[in-house]
């Protein structure tokens, strides 16, 4: 089994076929998914998705896009909303310098209040980063510092150099449907390098469908593809793939229930 371990299921593209879009992805062996908050004011709808349906986990966080329409993101606020039993994670939050929606001294002071919330609730951090590897590394080197958090890069398209930072932090790291991306060669290289025991699988849906479904909306039964990059890329099974990755969510989303459950 497979799980999507980031997708954006509250986007009008699934508003139409939800039904059709979950059952898609079981008939893809893709077991869970975690639908991830780009804004708190919409924590209602992701734990109404949740709520509805069996496989599906949530997250309670502000996106980096979004984060100066938050400025002043309440700590006791996110720790409050990540009691709900199925809301699994915080985030996502992070840095965007590609876009630079919000100015990045708020980006990072929102960041830092989602760190602490990682921090006080035991829940993993997802953490969007994208053109700003070195403030990045700084950061997540500074607060580490403060106290342990749990983490994950999600959709990993940065530098080899912040991908170590990660492991050597503690962090687990994430890949998309750009992992198989023709021009995503370098990608690759840095995903060998990641050990099989901090490795995930997303798709980041509705973006980034992985070939051969690049250019179309993106669902969550489109992880499966990604997964057989990976499997390529790290020389093994596509089933030894989708249990380590499986495995690995478990590991560290660790308030969804085991398989057993």
């Amino acid at each position: 089994m497979l799980i999507d371990s980031h997708c954006h299921l509250d986007f009008p593209e699934f508003s139409a076929d939800m039904p059709a879009t979950l059952a898609a992805a079981r008939a893809a062996g893709v077991g869970r998914m975690i639908t991830i908050s780009t804004r708190i004011d919409r924590y209602d709808v992701y734990r109404d998705i949740a709520e509805a349906n069996d496989n599906v986990w949530f997250s309670v966080g502000t996106h980096p896009h979004r984060a100066h329409e938050a400025p002043n993101a309440d700590l006791a606020d996110l720790v409050r909303l990540a009691e709900h039993p199925k809301c699994i994670a915080i985030g996502e939050a992070g840095l965007d310098y590609h876009y630079d929606k919000a100015p990045r001294d708020i980006a990072a002071q929102v960041f830092r209040t989602h760190i602490a919330a990682a921090r006080r609730t035991g829940l993993p951090l997802v953490i969007h980063s994208r053109d700003a590897d070195d403030d990045m590394g700084d950061i997540l080197r500074e607060e580490m510092g403060k106290g342990a958090f749990k983490a994950l890069l999600h959709c990993f398209t940065s530098s080899h150099a912040l991908a170590m930072t990660g492991l050597e932090l503690g962090l687990y790291v994430s890949f998309s449907g750009v992992l198989t991306f023709k021009n995503s060669e370098d990608l690759r290289k840095t995903a060998a390098d990641i050990p099989l025991d901090r490795l995930l699988v997303e798709t980041d849906a509705p973006f980034l469908a992985p070939i051969p479904y690049r250019g179309k909306r993106n669902q969550p039964a489109y992880v499966a593809e990604t997964a057989k990059v990976l499997a390529g890329v790290k020389g093994v099974s596509a089933s030894e793939i989708a249990s380590a990755t499986t495995s690995n969510v478990l590991r560290l989303f660790s308030k969804m229930p085991p398989l057993s459950a």
